[in-house]
């Protein structure tokens, strides 16, 4: 059954979300003197928006005779993208079109035992041609950050905003599972900080 906005007040007490924002916001001062529309985070009737965070976001490049390998992974296929800042506060990377590129959240997630969230595309990206890996967080799995991963499906550059929302969370709770991801060892488990790239 998919969770609702006090099941997820309730598990954010309890730690399943940090920092947590308990309505939906809309508007914030972002380091101009006044607030600004922003691309809204925070809670929703069933699920919570988590933003993107200004520290480390990487675009996919190419390498001429290289291919990328996801069990051998190179990191020099990725490139930092640059922070900007609007005069407004408001601070973004830039997706060059048809390109990809990882980012990490600001929040950290603590899943429960019994919960399964999936992560998915904000419609305000959808409409500019920025698609969201649709990405599970099973049960029991935490970090300090999760990985977002983003497409631009478009011909144009898209600009993609830092602390602001990205993508939304739904929660599903189901009957306790015999081996949740932390009792397996799941390899992206207790993820730092910033982007975490592919493991084997």
């Amino acid at each position: 059954m998919i969770k609702n906005d006090k099941w997820i007040i309730e598990q954010a007490r309890q730690g399943m979300i940090a920092p947590f924002e308990s309505k939906s916001v809309r508007k914030a001062v972002l380091g101009a003197e006044q607030a600004v529309a922003t691309i809204s985070w925070g809670l929703s009737s069933y699920g919570y928006d988590i933003r993107l965070s200004p520290h480390d976001f990487r675009i996919f490049r190419h390498i001429p005779g290289t291919v990328i390998d996801p069990k051998k992974f190179n990191s020099k296929n990725l490139e930092q993208a640059q922070l900007h800042s609007s005069e407004d506060g408001s601070s973004y990377f830039i997706i060059p079109a048809n390109s990809y590129g990882l980012g990490a959240s600001l929040e950290s997630i603590k899943m429960p035992a019994n919960v399964t969230a999936i992560c998915l595309g904000k419609s305000t990206y959808a409409r500019v041609g920025v698609i969201a890996n649709t990405t599970p967080l099973e049960a029991s799995w935490q970090g300090k950050s999760i990985t977002l991963e983003f497409s631009n499906a478009s011909s144009a550059d898209v600009k993609i905003y830092a602390n602001e929302g990205v993508v939304q969370l739904l929660f599903f709770e189901g009957e306790s599972c015999e081996t949740t991801y932390a009792d397996r060892g799941g390899k992206y488990q207790n993820q730092g900080s910033g982007v975490t790239l592919p493991k084997v």
